[in-house]
C-alpha cells in the first residue's frame, strides 16, 4: 500500500474581523478598511487606538470621515416636501402662471408638448403621467387644480392613514438621533467646540464641516463653522460658500442658498454646485431658469449624465414628454446602464403601443441585476400585451413572490386587467376585491370594481365604487365619468351634470364627457 499525502490547509484570514493581525499597524488597517467601504470596522479599529491616544488627528479625522461616509445621503436629489415647508414657506410665488412656465401648472395641450393622451397614460397623484421611475419630490408635489393639494396631500403623508405627516427638518432631527443610537453614544460634542479655533485648520475643518451635516444632521451648528471658515479663508475658498449654501437651504432660506452657490460657481463651477442651485430653482417652482442652468452646466461639463438626468426630469414634470425622451436617450448614449433612464424609455415606449421594445428595456434591467417587484410586473404586461401569453402569468407569480403591503395591490389590479383583456371576468373581481382588501386606498381597483359590478346590475354598489373612486383620487377622470354616466342612466341629470364638469376639470380633452355634458345641456334647455 502506497503513502498518499494529504495536503494541509491554513485557516483562512478572516478579514472581516476588526482585530489588528500581530505585527500591522491598526492605523494603516484602518485606513485599508475605509477604502473598502467597511466603515464599522473602522469606527471600531480608531475607537480602540483614541482610548490610548485621545489626541491622535490623524485617527480622529479617519473616524470622523468614516462616521460621514457611512451615513451620507445624496443630497442633490429633491426630497419630499413635509407640512412645515408648505404652511411656513414664505417665498412668493405666481399664483396665476402659464402653462409650461410653473410645475403646479404644466402643459396641458398633448400635442403642443408632445405628450401622451391621458386616457392612454395614467396620471400620478400629482397630477403628471407616470414616468417609469420613482423620485423623491415628484409624487407629493401638487399639480392641476383636479390633484390633491399640496397642504392635503403632506397632511396625509406617504400612505394616507398609516403613516404620520413627515416635515423636512423634522427627519434631519430624527436621523441625527439615530446615527447617535447607533453608534452608540455621541463622538464629537459639537456644543463645546470653539469653530474659530477649527477655522484655521481647513483640513479637520471640513471633515468636521461634513460630520455636523450628515452625521448629526444639525445645519445650524454647521452654519457657524462655515461663516467662521470662510471668514478665515477671506471668501475665496469655492467649498465653504458651497457648504453654506447647504446649511441655508435645510434651513429653508432658498434666497440666502441662491446667492451662496451662485458665489460659488463663480470662483469655481462644479457639477455638485449646478445641482443644488437647480434644486433651489426647482423649490422655487422656476422650471425654465432651472432649465437654462442644467444647459449651460452641459455645455461645460459635456457627457455629464447627472446634467442631462436632471433635464429630462423637469421635462417630465411640465408634461414636455418628448422633449424628456429625447434626454433619456442621450444619457444611454453616455452611460448605457444607467437604470433610471432605461426605465423611463420602456414606460414611454409602452404606453405608445410599443410593448415590444418596452420588453426589451425592461430585459435589460433583469440582466443588470434588478430583481424586484416592480420590473417583474412591468415585464408581465408588456409579455402579455406583445401576446407572449406563456410567460405574462410566471411574471406576475415571480412579482407576487417579491412583493409586500406598499405594492402588492398594484400587482393585483394589473392581474386583474390581465383576466378582463382574455375575459375572465370572475378572476378579475377577485382580483380586484384582493387589491382593495390589501390597500383600501386603491382608487383604480374601486373604479374598475364599479364597472364590473355594473355589469352584474349592481348599481348601487357600482355607484359605491364610483363615489369612493373619486373621492381617493380626485386627479382621476374615469370615475367622475363613469359616476356621471350611471346618474344620467338613472335621471338624475343635475348629479350627471356635475360630475361630468368635474371629469372635464380633471381631463379637459375628454371627448366622451364633453359629449355628455352637451347632452345634458340640450335637456336643460329643453326643460
Amino acid at each position: 500500500v502506497g503513502f498518499k499525502l494529504i495536503l494541509l490547509r491554513m485557516p483562512p484570514f478572516n478579514e472581516d474581523a476588526a482585530e489588528v493581525p500581530q505585527g500591522m499597524d491598526p492605523v494603516f488597517l484602518a485606513m485599508s478598511r475605509m477604502r473598502r467601504r467597511k466603515f464599522d470596522d473602522t469606527v471600531s479599529l480608531c475607537s480602540d487606538v483614541l482610548e490610548v491616544q485621545p489626541f491622535d488627528q490623524a485617527v480622529w479625522f479617519l473616524k470622523t470621515r468614516a462616521l460621514t461616509l457611512k451615513n451620507y445621503i445624496d443630497d442633490t436629489d429633491m426630497e419630499e416636501e413635509g407640512v412645515a415647508e408648505i404652511l411656513l414657506d414664505s417665498n412668493a410665488m405666481a399664483t396665476c402662471p402659464r402653462p409650461g412656465t410653473s410645475l403646479s401648472r404644466p402643459l396641458t395641450n398633448t400635442s403642443a408638448g408632445g405628450g401622451i393622451n391621458q386616457s392612454m397614460r395614467p396620471m400620478s397623484s400629482s397630477g403628471r403621467p407616470l414616468t417609469g421611475f420613482a423620485r423623491p419630490g415628484t409624487q407629493s408635489r401638487s399639480g392641476s387644480s383636479a390633484g390633491r393639494g399640496g397642504i392635503e396631500g403632506a397632511f396625509a403623508g406617504g400612505r394616507p392613514g398609516t403613516s404620520r405627516p413627515m416635515s423636512m427638518a423634522g427627519r434631519f432631527v430624527r436621523l441625527g438621533t439615530q446615527s447617535m443610537l447607533s453608534d452608540g453614544g455621541q463622538f464629537i460634542n459639537v456644543d463645546r467646540l470653539d469653530f474659530k479655533k477649527y477655522a484655521t485648520r481647513p483640513a479637520l475643518a471640513k471633515v468636521l464641516m461634513d460630520f455636523i451635516l450628515y452625521h448629526d444632521h444639525n445645519p445650524k451648528k454647521a452654519l457657524e463653522l462655515a461663516v467662521e471658515a470662510t471668514k478665515a479663508a477671506e471668501f475665496k475658498d469655492w467649498w465653504w460658500k458651497a457648504r453654506l449654501g447647504k446649511c441655508y437651504y435645510q434651513l429653508g432660506l432658498l434666497r440666502d442658498a441662491e446667492k451662496q452657490f451662485k458665489s460659488a460657481l463663480k470662483q469655481q463651477e462644479m457639477i455638485g454646485s449646478y445641482l443644488e442651485l437647480c434644486k433651489i430653482f426647482l423649490r422655487l417652482d422656476q422650471p425654465n431658469t432651472a432649465l437654462d442652468l442644467y444647459t449651460k452646466a452641459s455645455e461645460n461639463f459635456v457627457g455629464d449624465t447627472s446634467l442631462i438626468l436632471g433635464t429630462a426630469r423637469v421635462y417630465d414634470a411640465l408634461n414636455d414628454l418628448t422633449k424628456g425622451v429625447s434626454f433619456y436617450k442621450k444619457v444611454l448614449h453616455f452611460d448605457a446602464s444607467n437604470a433610471e433612464a432605461m426605465a423611463c424609455l420602456a414606460s414611454h415606449h409602452f404606453y405608445t403601443d410599443q410593448p415590444e421594445i418596452a420588453l426589451r428595456f425592461y430585459r435589460r434591467l433583469l440582466q443588470m441585476g434588478v430583481n424586484n417587484t416592480e420590473l417583474w410586473n412591468n415585464l408581465g404586461l408588456c409579455c402579455f400585451y406583445s401576446s407572449q401569453y406563456d410567460m405574462t402569468l410566471s411574471c406576475f407569480e415571480k412579482a407576487l413572490a417579491l412583493a409586500d403591503d406598499n405594492n402588492m395591490a398594484d400587482v393585483w389590479y394589473n392581474i386583474a386587467q390581465v383576466a378582463v383583456g382574455i375575459g375572465d371576468l370572475n378572476l378579475a373581481y377577485q382580483a380586484f376585491k384582493i387589491a382593495i382588501s390589501i390597500d383600501s386606498m386603491h382608487a383604480e381597483s374601486f373604479n374598475n370594481l364599479g364597472i364590473l359590478e355594473l355589469r352584474k346590475g349592481n348599481i348601487e354598489q357600482a355607484s359605491s365604487c364610483f363615489e369612493s373612486a373619486h373621492d381617493l383620487a380626485p386627479h382621476m377622470f374615469e370615475p367622475f365619468f363613469n359616476g356621471a354616466l350611471v346618474a344620467f342612466k338613472l335621471g338624475d341629470c343635475q348629479e350627471s351634470f356635475e360630475y361630468a364638469q368635474k371629469a372635464l376639470e380633471a381631463f379637459p380633452d375628454h371627448t366622451d364627457s364633453k359629449e355628455l355634458l352637451k347632452q345634458l345641456k340640450k335637456h336643460f334647455t329643453m326643460l
